[in-house]
Order: C-alpha cells, then structure tokens, then sequence
C-alpha cells in the first residue's frame, strides 16, 4: 500500500513538473516576440541609412539586436578598413547628436511598395506599412519599438567588423 501510495504522489508530482513545463514554454517569447531594445533598434536604422550612404549598399539583410551588443550582415565586397569604421561611427554618433525626431508614419502597401523595399514584410501583413522615419536622415518599414529621439541612444561603437564570403558583419555597442 504505502508503495502504491508513493508511486501515485511521485506520478502526481511528475504529472505537474510536466504542467509547469509547458505551460514555461508556451508563454516564452517567440524570436520574433523578444523585445528588442528601442535605443538599438534605432542605432540599427541609422547604420543601416548611413551604409547606404557611405558605402552605395542595400541595408543589412541580417541584424540581431540585443541590449548590450548587436550584429548587421550586409551584402558587400570587403572588410571595412579602420579608418572607414571610424567614418561610419563618427556618421552614425553626428546623427544620434543631432536629437533627430523619430516618428513613425503609415501608408497603404502599394504608396509604401513604390519608395521601399518590402520584401521582408510578409504578404499577409495588411494594407497598412509603418514606416520609422529619423529625422529626414534615413526611414524605413519596420514593425519594432523606437526612441523619440536620437539623443535618447546613446554613443555609438563599433566593437568589429569581419569579412566572409561576400558578408560584412558589424558588430556594435551603444555606450549611455
């Protein structure tokens, strides 16, 4: 009996760590749900606009933002050179002083398909496009949380680029 009785606690025991443990990964955060640091994901904009600008590139076709460093993949030929990384930062910290306005906008797909790339938003995303615009320094579709203004980022850093097989990777830190 007290075998019976303990097998039968242990399964009820077993049964609820089981409960817990789906229910821990049924309300965890999807990729695509984290929350992404407003301060960075603005950083990430400006970059992206001041490659394009310096360099004639696309955008990154890759970024992973986290709060304390984050990573963009770009299409391009060659590593950056060090003093071309010290232009970059010093463009993309010119814009973060200049307390730019970011204020968001939203247009129907077919006036957004015309001035932008959308081809990473899905097609079932709607009518409605959100574009994030920096000042007039650079705007683009986008989804996710922003600052208000470029003086709330911070300084920005670049921590290393790498080069491989026609991906430049930058990897960046924003400094309060």
């Amino acid at each position: 009996m007290k075998e019976r009785l303990s097998r039968r606690l242990f399964d009820q025991q077993a049964f609820f760590d089981l409960i817990l443990s789906v229910l821990y990964i049924l309300t965890m955060p999807s990729q695509s749900e984290k929350q992404i640091d407003p301060r960075m994901h603005s950083a990430e904009h400006i970059l992206n606009g001041t490659m394009v600008k310096q360099f004639g590139c696309a955008r990154s076709f890759t970024a992973h933002l986290e709060k304390k460093k984050s990573k963009c993949d770009y299409h391009f030929e060659r590593d950056l050179t060090a003093d071309e990384v010290r232009t970059l930062e010093a463009k993309v910290n010119a814009v973060i002083g200049s307390d730019a306005a970011v204020r968001e906008e939203f247009l129907d797909r077919e006036s957004a398909s015309q001035l932008y790339d959308l081809h990473r938003l899905p097609e079932d995303a709607g009518n409605s496009v959100r574009v994030i615009h920096v000042g007039d320094y650079d705007a683009c579709p986008c989804s996710g949380p922003h600052v208000h203004s470029t003086h709330e980022i911070g300084t920005f850093r670049i921590v290393s680029t790498t080069h491989e097989d026609g991906i430049l990777r930058i990897r960046f830190k924003l400094d309060l």
